[in-house]
């Protein structure tokens, strides 16, 4: 079912503040930065080699980030991974009993169709799935 990791989500403060660290410190390269109001975050993707990193901002008090953080503080926010066929990936983890937080998949950053499963499922992470579309790719 999963292809590879396809980045792992880190929830900031201010994707401002926080860029420096990514691209002046570790040298990681800015591949784009985008809003994605459905979920309420702008979204910075950096990269280095084949490892993609997403910085989430909340854009407002009230998002699911902006919770997390509250919550939790700054830090790693969720695991992505690629999969071919999203559909066919959550209706064979909802058959083995797997607790989704999405059962259909929605639009994310860059084009792709995502989908969450609950971290109760997933042994405490919150877990993304992304199926990539050929307008949507981040190599």
């Amino acid at each position: 079912m999963v292809e590879k990791v396809d980045h792992l989500g880190v929830a900031v403060r201010s994707i401002e503040n926080s860029l420096p660290f990514y691209t002046e410190v570790l040298g990681m390269k800015l591949l784009g930065m985008e809003t994605v109001e459905s979920q309420q975050v702008k979204v910075a993707f950096l990269t280095a080699e084949n490892t993609k990193i997403e910085l989430l901002e909340p854009s407002n008090e009230n998002s699911p980030v902006a919770k997390f953080i509250e919550k939790r503080g700054e830090g790693i926010h969720h695991v992505a991974y690629a999969v071919k066929n999203i559909s066919e990936s959550l209706a064979s983890l909802e058959n083995q009993g797997i607790q989704l937080i999405d059962k259909t998949p929605r639009k994310g950053a860059g084009g792709a169709m995502i989908a969450f499963l609950h971290p109760k499922s997933s042994h405490g992470v919150l877990t993304e799935l992304c199926e990539k579309r050929e307008s949507g790719e981040r190599n």
